[in-house]
């Protein structure tokens, strides 16, 4: 991407439509008087006075328990340096996101104006009271080291720098199950490590308790070796300096077990990573260009072992795998502070969870037909859904045991689930598709790219490498509005009106009067159509010169299906195409059929509607539980719409057992399984997630989608067609620049799905 245009849409981001990134939200009714003097006066006095006879009782009666400050005085932000507090907000925002969303914590930033240490401490103990942990941000090393250490010994309440145990928890794991791997000791291991900043020494602090020698541990620096005989050794770095006999780093990579990189990039060459011993492990976390390439690493070595920062590569090193499941576990059992215990179980647990079996919908993900743990797989992906259920509760645990804790879990299957439950409308979803689609980028027809938002969704999808975009429409309009958003790719522009596509067009044009010769149709109006850009666009994709295509933004949706029903063959023993919305809500992704083309469907059609949308929920890696919804509750009435929603799950429980779905009901028994469960035990839905509801009829379908998608400002993906034999997808009409690039994700997946079904048969 143009660096101006980078900018300036990063700056977008952040100035609209709200300047910032977080805000905080009432949790409580406030819609009347009565509300409103329970909120405040008079009624805020009577949990006043209760925190004012038990202090404890602050955690019952306000947010702290779940709170977290991120704190810094910008001396340290990224790799911008000492660039001040109010130019450090940005990140503090950032990492707020990144909590909230990872772990359903709350977060206040603050950013403090000083770089004198017992000023920022004194800041910090001050507003103590206010939060359930500290998590200490981008402050410089190293008056980080004594900030923190003082804090954790003078505040009751959780305190963390994750800029230096981040890393180390997570390269921790990593190494655990590398060590493995490789048939080696932590013992037994020469390590040399390239940086002695902050997250280098607490990486070797970590690496100690599993079992690592002090004395095998050689760090450098930009000036080279720690030694003894050097004088601008901070007293945590003396811990590693060796005798006055420096070698270079060249010399002590030769025989080592492990290369710890954060430092910068290129500084281990081929020639060095020659002489480490065999199944070298090289953490090479230096971003964005690590201390060796990747490919060349691997290339040099086939023996390596190897893990970097970066997510384009197997094995990222991503302090969103500690962090948030971290804190979270520290703050249900209002821990006193994260010691040593609580890292270490983070460790263990990280390590633990990439040996297990890894669900459906983390390969899908990744593009991966089944990750196992090897070489390529020693840390869990940042996408696994089971993070928090697994390292959250391991912290909890080690702070009970190691006696930090001031509560205790007693049911920790309940606590698991109710974790899980957290994770709700984050936008992994969207995360994950996008993600799926780069694994595998497809060449996608922009049918209408001669406006602007269309224009500028192809744009992001060719910059976030999904797909390879086909800009139809007129070439000077095209040309002018890229020159205007700086999309200077050379990318595909066709205009099927202009002469010098006569050609093709003729050649479709034969093609759809063959197909459409015995229905009325004449050569020289197929030849007419072919002018039109959805006609021309679809014969592209039937003619397998491109992939998949997404069009609809500036026309109704009956017109656009119209030639969607006209050129593109069912899927085989698919009788009537249908849609679903992928709609992100609190409680996660909701799958709404059909909200685009039955108007009335029979109850034959509702069944095969129902294992449509099953297949295409499965294609998200996801399980489906189906409700198929209605006024009424399991015959409670005869009127005909439920009747009809009987009939099919009675088709659909006889002939597909398998299939979680149930039906008829009402919405809110489907989405209260324990409401379901007490009235209707006997229901194959009871006490389980629904995660797809399908509907009598498209007015029902529609009007619930669109009004989520309004009142609740649920995101929404679709709708999605199901059942056509080719990966086309209608956007609504004047769709986002954001719901536009989802659905070419989607028609990329669409694509490679069908590529993937294609060889198999």
């Amino acid at each position: 991407m143009h660096r101006d245009t980078k900018r300036r849409e990063a700056l977008l981001y952040h100035a609209k439509p709200t300047p910032g990134k977080i805000q905080v939200i009432p949790t409580k009714k406030y819609a009347t008087q009565r509300d409103l003097s329970l909120a405040y006066s008079p009624g805020v006095a009577e949990p006043c006075l209760e925190i004012a006879k038990d202090v404890n009782n602050v955690y019952k009666y306000t947010a702290k328990g779940n709170l977290v400050a991120v704190i810094s005085n910008g001396t340290a932000v990224l790799g911008l340096g000492d660039i001040g507090a109010e130019a450090s907000k940005p990140v503090m925002e950032g990492k707020g996101l990144l909590f909230k969303i990872f772990a359903d914590i709350d977060v206040f930033d603050i950013e403090v104006g000083t770089k004198d240490i017992e000023e920022f401490i004194a800041t910090v103990k001050n507003i103590a009271p206010t939060f359930g942990g500290i998590n200490l941000e981008d402050i410089k090393a190293p008056e980080s080291f004594e900030i923190e250490r003082r804090l954790v010994e003078e505040l009751n309440i959780p305190v963390m720098h994750d800029d230096q145990h981040g890393t180390a928890i997570i390269s921790s794991a990593a190494l655990l199950n590398a060590l493995e791997l490789a048939e080696k000791k932590p013992e037994d291991v020469k390590v040399v490590v390239s940086g002695a900043g902050s997250a280098a020494l607490a990486c070797a602090n970590l690496y100690l308790l599993l079992g690592v020698k002090v004395e095998n541990i050689f760090m450098f620096d930009k000036d080279g070796m720690l030694t003894t005989c050097r004088e601008d050794l901070s007293e945590l770095q003396k811990k590693y300096a060796k005798s006055c006999e420096p070698q270079t780093l060249k010399e002590a990579i030769i025989d080592a077990d492990v290369f710890l990189g954060l430092s910068v990039g290129n500084v281990l060459t081929p020639e060095m990573l020659l002489t480490m011993r065999s199944n070298p492990i090289v953490f090479a976390m230096a971003n964005p260009v690590p201390e060796i390439d990747y490919q060349l690493a691997i290339d040099t070595r086939e023996d390596i072992i190897m893990a970097t920062g970066r997510s384009d590569h197997p094995n990222q090193v991503n302090n969103v795998l500690g962090f948030p499941y971290i804190f979270r576990g520290a703050l249900d059992v209002r821990a006193t502070k994260i010691n040593e215990e609580m890292k270490m179980a983070a460790v263990r647990a990280l390590a633990e969870l990439a040996k297990t079996p890894v669900p459906e919908q983390v390969n899908i993900a990744y593009g991966e037909t089944k990750l196992n743990f090897g070489r390529d797989y020693i840390i869990p992906k940042p996408f696994d859904p089971r993070l928090i259920g697994v390292v959250a509760p391991a912290v909890a645990k080690a702070a009970m045991e190691s006696g930090v804790a001031q509560i205790e879990i007693q049911d920790w299957e309940k606590y698991e689930l109710e974790l899980l439950d957290r994770l709700g409308s984050d936008n992994k979803m969207i995360r994950m598709l996008m993600n799926r689609a780069k694994t595998n980028p497809k060449r996608v027809v922009f049918a209408e790219a001669d406006h602007l938002d269309v224009l500028k969704a192809a744009q992001i999808v060719h910059e976030e490498g999904i797909g390879y975009p086909i800009l139809l429409g007129n070439k000077e309009i095209i040309q002018e509005l890229k020159e205007e958003i700086g999309f200077d790719a050379d990318v595909v522009i066709i205009d099927p009106k202009t002469k010098e596509e006569s050609e093709r067009r003729k050649q479709y044009a034969k093609v759809f009067w063959k197909s459409r010769q015995r229905r009325g149709m004449t050569f020289l109006e197929a030849e007419k159509w072919m002018r039109e850009r959805n006609y021309f666009a679809l014969m592209m994709v039937n003619e397998g010169e491109a992939d998949a295509l997404v069009t609809g933004y500036s026309r109704s949706y009956p017109s656009v299906v119209k030639p969607v029903m006209e050129l593109i063959e069912k899927q085989q023993g698919v009788t009537r195409i249908a849609t679903t919305n992928m709609m992100m809500t609190s409680r996660g992704p909701m799958f709404l059929s059909d909200t685009a083309i039955n108007p009335n469907p029979t109850a034959e059609d509702l069944a095969k509607i129902a294992l449509m949308t099953a297949k295409t929920v499965r294609m998200f890696g996801i399980e489906p539980v189906m409700a198929m919804v209605s006024f009424s509750n399991f015959g409670s009435s005869n009127n005909e719409s439920a009747k009809k929603i009987r009939e099919a799950v009675s088709y659909l429980h006889k002939y597909y057992p398998d299939l979680i779905v149930d039906g008829e009901v009402q919405a809110d028994f489907a989405l209260n399984p324990e409401m379901l469960q007490s009235k209707f035990p006997f229901s194959k839905i009871g006490n389980k997630k629904v995660n797809v509801l399908i509907f009598p009829n498209l007015d029902a379908a529609n009007i619930t989608y669109k009004l989520m998608k309004e009142l609740n400002k649920s995101d929404s993906i679709g709708p999605i067609m199901l059942g056509l034999d080719k990966p086309v997808h209608i956007f609504q009409l004047g769709a986002s620049v954001e719901e536009m690039v989802s659905m070419a994700s989607v028609a990329v997946v669409d694509a490679q799905e069908k590529e993937r079904r294609a060889k198999k048969n």
